[in-house]
This record gives C-alpha cells, sequence and structure tokens, in this order.
C-alpha cells in the first residue's frame, strides 16, 4: 500500500487496503471499514484478530476506500471524508488517541471516555418497573459513537466459537463518525455486523402467549374463542408448563423443572395432534425452553444424549448444559431438540437467565443459544415441506445478548411489572434499540407479573403492542390476570373489551403495510421503528418526544402511557409535531405541525398521525381471520394535500398461506400507489414482478375530505361505476373501486388542489363533554363558549383558559380549538 508521507492538507484518495498500521513490531491496527467506520486494535503481542466475532461478521470493507494517512516517527493520522483521527502509537489513552468528525468540531471523541449517546438496547427487562439504563448505539448528537468488540466470542473457521486470545490488555473497537445522519450510521453498522433478516408474513400477527397450565382441550378451546368473537391469532405460543415441572421423577432427579424436555402427557397426551391442531387453524406455534439444567435422567432422550456424548448413567445423574462442547451442541441439536421437533412447533422460545458466563470465559451461552438456534431453525424449515409447516423464514425468540443480535430476531424483553412505569418506558425503549440496529423487539403486552388490576392500563398497553414491531399479550401464571377480550368488560365502544377487539383486528389488516416495512428493514437497513431525532436530527424538539416514533415511513404514533382523567374520560400525551400538516389515523382530526400540542384521547383511540401525501394500504377484511395471508382486498388510507407515493410489497407464497422459501431470494410482487397533488388523482400501478396476483378488490379511503362531486373512477382506462360512503368520526370518503384484474391498474380522479376538510372544533368536542363528569353549568358554559360565531378559534380558546373547569378538559377542547389554524 503507498502512503503519502505529508505534512500539509491534501484530500483523501483511493487505498488499495484498508489497513493502517499492523506491520511487524506495530502493536496498533487500524481499519477504515468506511469513510465513517475506523477500527482499531491494541494487541500487546503484536498479534491482530482477522476472525469475525459476535458483532463484526464482516470485517473487511466493501467498495473503494478513500482515507489519507498522514505519519511521522512519533503521530499517525487518518483522515476520510467524514472524520479525521489522530494516534501518538503508544498504548491508547484519552489523549493519545482521538478523532473529530467533519462538520462536529465543537466535540472530540477521546478513547475511553464515554461520550454523549443516544441509547441503543439491553439484554432484559426483566423485574423492571419503569426506565432502565440501556447500552450505546452508534447514534450521538455530538456526532461519533463507539462499540467496544474486546471480549466477544469469535467464530471459527469450522463454524463453532471460540474465545478471544489470551493476554491482557487487548482492544478491539469500532468507531462511528456519522454526525447526525443516524440512518447512515446503523446502515454502517449492519455492513459490519450483518442486516436484520427477513421476517416471515406471520409473524406481523397476533401472537397469544400465557404461563399457564393448559391443557391441549383448554388451548384450543381459547384460539377457537378468539375465532368466535372475530379475533385474528397468526402465533400461539407454548410455556414451559408443555413438560415436566411437577412430576414425581422432577424432585426425584434433584432438579426444578424450569428445564425439560419432555411432553407432560397428562396435559398434552397427543403432541403431534395438538400441533397440528394449532396449524389447521392457521397458528404457527413454539415451546419454550429453560436450557441451564441440562438433561435430567427422566428426559425421554436422556439415554439417547448419553450414548451419544459417552456420559456414565449409572448413577442417573444429570448430563450438564454445555454451549462450550460442539458434542454436546450437535446431540442437543441433532437428538434432544430434533425429537420434539418431530411433533411440529415451528420455532423454539430461548429464555435464558443465567447470564453470560460459560465454563470459557468470553463465551456467553445466550450469543451461542441465539446463533446455533437459528442456523438451525433454518435447516428445519428448509428439510420439512409447507404440508408440515416447513419451507418458512428461519426465527428464534431470545433474549438480546449484545451488538449484532439483530441477525437472531425475535427478540424477548423479559418479564416486566405490570405498572404504568413500565408501559411508559416501553416505547422509547423500543425506539431506542433502533440505534443499534435491533428493531424486532417482542414486549409481554400487558406486562408480566405484579402490579394491580387496571383494564385502562391494560387497553393502553395493547394499542401500544399494536403500533409495535411484534404484538405478543403474555402474563404469569395467576387465575386473576386476564387479557383475553371477552374477559374484559364492554363499554359501548369504548370499553376494554371493545379495545382490545379493535385493536387485535387492526393488527391484522396493518400486515401489508407491516410487510412491506418488514422488507425495507431487511433490505435498505430501515427498522420498522425510528425515533423521531432520525427524521429531523438537527431539531431540538425531536429529542424530546423520546416515547413518539415513526411507525414505517407514514406513521408517527405517540402512545398514551399514563391513566386516563376521571372526569373527561381522556388520556393524554405531549407530542411534536413537525413541519407540516397532519391528520389523526383514527379521529379524522386534522392538525398543523412544527410545534408541541397536548393530544388527548378517549380509550378507544390512540395518537396515530399522517402526514399530507401519506399512504397506507390495509387488508380491506374489517375482521380479517387467523394467519396472515395475503388479503383478497385492499382499502388503501389516502391523505390529500402533498403529493405521495407508497409501493406495497408481496411475495407470492403468501397468496395461499404458504411459506417464503429460505433459498431463493425474494421474488416481491411490487404494487405501486400514487396520489398526486396537482391533479387530485390517486393511481394503483400494475403489479410488477414476481407472480401475477388473482383479481382483488379496491377501496380507497381518504382521512378528512369531503368532496363536491364524485370522482371519476377508470380501471384499466375504463371508466367503472363505484360505490361512496361518507363515513362520520373523521373516518373520511370510503370509496370502493372493485375488482382489478391480474397486470390491472386504476385510476381515480377528484380534480385539481384537493384540500383536507377543516375542522370542526364543536362537533369534535361535543362527546367529550356530554361524557364528562362535571357539572352540568360548566357544560353549559363550555357550549357558550364553543358555539360563538363570528370570533377566532385563538378568542375562543383564550375564553375556555378563563373558564373555571377540570384542566385536563381545558386541553382537550383547546386541543380540538387550535388543532387547525384555518379553523
Amino acid at each position: 500500500m503507498v502512503r503519502m508521507q505529508v505534512r500539509g492538507d491534501s484530500r483523501p484518495s483511493a487505498q488499495s487496503s484498508p489497513y493502517v498500521g499492523g506491520r511487524k513490531g506495530d502493536k496498533y491496527r487500524f481499519t477504515v471499514l468506511a469513510d465513517g467506520v475506523l477500527r482499531y486494535e491494541w494487541a500487546p503481542d503484536g498479534k491482530f484478530e482477522d476472525r469475525p466475532s459476535a458483532f463484526a461478521v464482516h470485517r473487511e470493507p466493501q467498495g473503494v476506500l478513500y482515507y489519507q494517512v498522514r505519519e511521522s516517527d512519533a503521530w499517525l493520522e487518518v483522515i476520510t471524508a467524514r472524520f479525521h483521527m489522530t494516534y501518538n502509537k503508544q498504548e491508547f489513552t484519552p489523549s493519545g488517541f482521538f478523532a473529530v468528525v467533519s462538520g462536529y468540531t465543537d466535540h472530540t471523541w477521546r478513547y475511553g471516555e464515554p461520550g454523549q449517546n443516544l441509547g441503543g438496547t439491553c439484554r432484559t427487562l426483566d423485574g423492571a418497573d419503569g426506565r432502565i439504563a440501556v447500552d450505546p448505539g452508534v447514534a450521538s448528537r455530538h456526532g461519533f459513537a463507539s462499540i467496544d468488540d474486546s471480549d466477544t466470542m469469535l467464530f471459527t473457521e469450522d463454524g463453532f466459537v471460540a474465545p478471544r486470545r489470551a493476554g491482557f490488555g487487548r482492544v478491539d473497537g469500532y468507531l462511528f463518525c456519522y454526525g447526525r445522519d443516524y440512518r447512515e450510521a446503523v446502515r454502517a453498522l449492519y455492513k459490519i455486523s450483518g442486516s436484520q433478516p427477513l421476517l416471515p408474513r406471520w409473524t406481523l400477527g397476533n401472537w397469544w402467549s400465557r404461563y399457564y397450565e393448559y391443557t391441549a382441550e383448554s388451548y384450543l378451546e381459547l384460539v377457537d374463542m378468539f375465532k368466535s368473537i372475530r379475533v385474528p391469532l397468526a402465533v400461539g405460543i407454548i410455556d414451559m408448563d408443555w413438560h415436566l415441572v411437577k412430576d414425581p421423577v422432577v424432585a426425584a432427579a434433584g432438579v426444578t423443572g424450569w428445564t425439560g424436555y419432555t411432553w407432560n402427557k397428562s396435559l398434552f397426551p397427543n403432541p403431534k395432534a395438538f400441533v397440528e391442531a394449532l396449524h389447521d387453524r392457521k397458528l404457527k406455534t413454539s415451546l419454550n425452553e429453560h436450557p441451564a439444567e441440562g438433561v435430567a435422567n427422566y428426559e425421554d432422550m436422556y439415554a439417547a444424549m448419553a450414548k451419544a456424548l459417552n456420559f456414565d448413567t449409572s448413577n442417573k445423574e444429570t448430563i450438564p448444559f454445555d454451549c462450550t462442547d460442539p458434542a454436546f451442541l450437535t446431540a442437543y441439536f441433532d437428538i434432544l431438540i430434533k425429537h420434539l421437533e418431530d411433533d411440529g412447533p415451528d420455532f423454539w422460545w430461548i429464555d435464558w437467565q443465567q447470564g453470560p458466563y460459560s465454563r470459557v470465559p468470553g463465551l456467553d451461552p445466550l450469543w451461542v443459544l441465539n446463533h446455533f438456534h437459528f442456523l438451525h431453525n433454518k435447516r428445519l424449515q428448509a428439510e420439512r415441506k409447507p404440508s408440515q409447516g416447513g419451507g418458512s423464514r428461519p426465527i428464534i425468540f431470545s433474549r438480546y445478548a449484545g451488538p449484532g443480535s439483530q441477525r437472531y430476531p425475535i427478540g424477548f424483553s423479559g418479564d416486566t411489572i405490570v405498572s404504568w412505569d413500565s408501559l411508559a418506558f416501553q416505547p422509547e425503549f423500543t425506539a431506542t434499540a433502533s440505534n443499534i440496529g435491533y428493531g424486532w423487539w417482542s414486549h409481554d403486552i400487558g406486562g408480566h407479573m405484579l402490579g394491580v388490576r387496571d383494564d385502562d392500563l391494560t387497553s393502553r398497553w395493547v394499542q401500544l403492542g399494536v403500533l409495535s414491531p411484534i404484538m405478543r399479550l403474555h402474563s404469569t401464571k395467576t387465575r386473576w390476570v386476564c387479557k383475553e377480550p371477552w374477559k374484559l368488560p364492554a363499554g359501548s365502544g369504548q370499553g376494554p373489551r371493545d379495545v382490545l377487539t379493535k385493536f387485535m383486528r387492526l393488527r391484522h389488516r396493518l400486515v401489508p403495510y407491516l410487510h412491506t416495512m418488514n422488507a425495507r428493514a431487511a433490505e435498505e437497513g430501515s427498522p420498522l421503528v425510528q425515533p423521531m431525532y432520525w427524521e429531523y436530527p438537527d431539531r431540538d424538539e425531536a429529542y424530546k418526544v423520546p416515547n413518539q416514533y415513526y411507525f414505517g415511513t407514514e406513521m408517527i404514533v405517540a402512545p398514551i402511557t399514563s391513566p386516563q382523567n376521571a372526569a373527561t374520560k381522556t388520556g393524554k400525551v405531549k407530542a411534536w409535531l413537525p413541519p407540516g400538516r397532519y391528520i389523526d389515523f383514527f379521529t379524522g382530526v386534522v392538525y398543523d405541525g412544527d410545534r408541541f400540542l397536548w393530544l388527548n384521547r378517549t380509550l378507544d383511540n390512540a395518537p396515530v398521525l399522517l402526514k399530507q401525501g401519506a399512504i397506507v394500504p390495509l387488508d380491506a377484511n374489517l375482521e380479517p381471520g387467523n394467519g396472515c395471508d395475503n388479503p383478497d382486498g385492499f382499502e388503501v388510507v389516502v391523505v390529500i394535500g402533498a403529493d405521495g407515493k407508497f409501493e406495497l410489497l408481496e411475495e407470492d407464497e403468501d397468496d395461499n398461506h404458504n411459506n417464503a422459501s429460505t433459498d431463493k431470494p425474494v421474488a416481491w410482487r411490487k404494487t405501486p400507489i400514487s396520489f398526486t397533488q396537482s391533479t387530485g388523482t390517486i393511481t394503483i400501478h400494475p403489479s410488477g414482478e414476481g407472480k401475477a396476483p388473482k383479481a382483488r378488490d379496491w377501496s380507497i379511503r381518504l382521512l378528512g375530505y369531503n368532496p363536491a362531486q364524485s370522482p371519476e373512477v377508470r380501471v384499466n382506462q375504463a371508466v367503472v361505476k363505484t360505490s361512496m360512503s361518507q363515513e362520520g368520526g373523521g373516518l373520511g370518503l370510503l370509496i370502493k373501486v372493485g375488482k382489478i384484474p391480474p397486470g390491472g391498474s386504476a385510476l381515480i380522479k377528484f380534480g385539481p388542489e384537493v384540500k383536507l376538510s377543516i375542522n370542526d372544533p364543536m362537533a369534535l368536542a361535543d362527546p367529550v363533554v356530554f361524557a364528562a363528569q362535571i357539572a352540568y353549568n360548566t357544560k353549559k358554559a363550555i357550549d357558550g363558549i364553543l358555539s360563538r360565531k363570528g370570533v377566532s378559534a385563538a378568542v375562543r380558546a383564550s375564553e375556555v383558559d378563563a373558564t373555571d373547569m377540570d384542566p385536563d378538559l381545558r386541553l382537550v377542547l383547546k386541543e380540538f380549538l387550535l388543532a387547525d389554524s384555518r379553523v
């Protein structure tokens, strides 16, 4: 490699090698992995590490690198378009090894010093009752962040794992220098650490999970009860009571029963038939596993395991769990796990709670389990026939082990306390996880244990779950806790039962949108949930709403995570809307952006904002069935006022409850949908690539729009008759276009420069005031203020301020009066 020995300024130039240092006699080595990523190593013995690690599976840069090296006897500098690193060629110290990021020279990264960081995620929320500390991510307002990879395990050439080289003082780290381009920083992380895999479509539906002693009969009755109330499910988890727990043989073996690999036949007399029954109902299933205690002498496969491991069974001792032994792991998967998989479960819930320690320092059992279980599931899906539930994309369900864990979705966040504090932390926790590339957290929706019964809390938590990466209901083993909708009180559409029913149906209606975002996460490095500051990194306001996030490209979610007001029957959240004009997905209220405001919602609604130009494809079925097949029809939500476009992505295999192949590249069926503001035209373009779909029904829902005349609708250029309905509650205009044949297109034209309807504060406020538990004289006073003619909304808002009433009711009224400046 040719390096210029320069003292003056010089632009970075193309280099033939990414390495700086690492020569004979050097104890340091730097690797320029990208113009914003520098790997730094210190090896007292001069032996550097080239094997992939748990974090860094791709050590080599991609493409031509442009950087400049300046070197003297005492100092070394590496300069790229994004950073300028300076180093004194000695053991790393804050004063001898530092860097500045281009455009962010107010702050200097110094080795070993904790810099400002926007947070990543952590191993578990077990026992959490509110906010806890999280590990750092690669996003920082100072422009730089680092990951210490010095102690993580390595992958060997034979496919197993190994600890780091012995010796004190070794350093292996990664410096990310992307300024406030947080998306690019995370994409750089994916290039080094591996991207998030594409999830099977069915993972995006509703999951049922509960720590409870179900029988095969009672579990199927539960699933059928969900079907009877027309609430769909896609996954049914079986917690640990599927195996022997309290049987006398467990105590006789001297183990606790938490680990188990033998079906409890008193609860599940025919496991294969039970799993087949779940599959017949279009549910995938998973078994919970706590592997730490090993294989006890009563397990079905004890003798086979002992034979494979040459383990002495004369004393009937338990075969210890040892993830550091390749022979044990081979037998574990090929004998112990496979024996159970022959009964049909689709994936494993790996419930490792024993910390990062094993017989070999540096080998974290959670890392080992996650890695090899994921590879095993991939092999399982490839070997199974679709008729046996096989062929799906691989997943596991386990805790986060550290940076790089995004390669092994889905994340189980652990056993949280049932409390408002727990709920209040989860939106932020989910969003900041994207700062370390971890985009598929699954939380115990509704909380796991302890706490008090609060149906308001359960309802708000389910709303968050539906608007989260994975929607999984869960709770601990007590008959007093319930997440079944039919066990909760109804309330004229606004009760807890109504909320769970409405939102769980919505989750399955959202799958076309969610699966498109799933594709973007895997192929474009764009997680489903993103903090507001990813889109607006230079706006201070974006950092002050940590619980607010983008849910895909089209939605902003500001979940309510505090109890509702007893007088107003509404919950509230302080939100920040970026510049632009927005409309609420549920209520149709229009809002001016570029400001903070209080959003108030009755229990049946959650704040979800769509910007002008937003397009959200939904399953047209208002009550979808189990599973997550490609729908027979679509309802496309469109927000007028600005140009918009959306490319709907589907996989052919999802047409008939088949599974996408794990072996071939994804053949996406792409259906572009666009809105042109200047002509007021919505176009559903022909589906390109992939297998042409069958003829499907299409509808368009225009939020907040009351047209003066019917639109012109054409399918394949021919004018067609359509039905239109104006729906209340802000749900807008629904236009039923009809069937579009394979390869066909549709055009819906309203005319130029259509505009969102102007809010009617009186109509919006009236239901809240009517239901409010307040004095009738106060209601009369409010009615007088809101109905005043010839005065501005600002004047009426000032009169609300001057009127004695509940503070939260005042917030509700001012929200409606001041939401839209056109009022």
